[in-house]
């Protein structure tokens, strides 16, 4: 596995309409696509910076994902994604290293990528999402 770049940092939030409003009146970056993926209970709002995005992530469900993160840790960085190409060969070669795997196989994300997630305890803390764009 050798990631070709960072895809994006996902960022926990309360209220995605306060939180675009931070990036776009402080830092100046411009909210490029809002999006509701519903079976991840979730609104997401992004943003580029440079080659990486930013993931606003707000729930639309307490007992979704984020809804329980943002219960148990508040908001913050949820998780930071790779790209790479063949996501299936790549969660194979992970599991075969040990890595406990959230998702077995990929599922449709965000923005029509293809992603899974590698379990934090397997990665030292950190939430990590692979995601792959089949259309590039």
């Amino acid at each position: 596995m050798k990631p070709s770049h960072i895809e994006h940092i996902g960022i926990a939030v309360k209220n995605i309409d306060e939180s675009i409003k931070y990036y776009q009146e402080v830092l100046g970056l411009e909210c490029y696509n809002i999006e509701e993926v519903k079976d991840q209970k979730v609104k997401t709002a992004f943003f580029k910076v440079g080659d990486t995005k930013i993931e606003l992530l707000e729930s639309t469900d307490p007992e979704g994902p984020i809804g329980k993160f943002i219960e148990k840790k508040g908001e913050g960085i949820h998780h930071i994604a790779f790209a790479v190409k063949n996501i299936e060969d790549t969660l194979k070669h992970a599991e075969e290293k040990g890595v406990q795997l959230i998702d077995k196989t990929s599922r449709k994300g965000a923005e029509g990528l293809d992603i899974a997630f590698l379990h934090p305890k397997s990665t030292f803390g950190v939430l990590t999402e692979l995601c792959e764009n089949k259309n590039e």
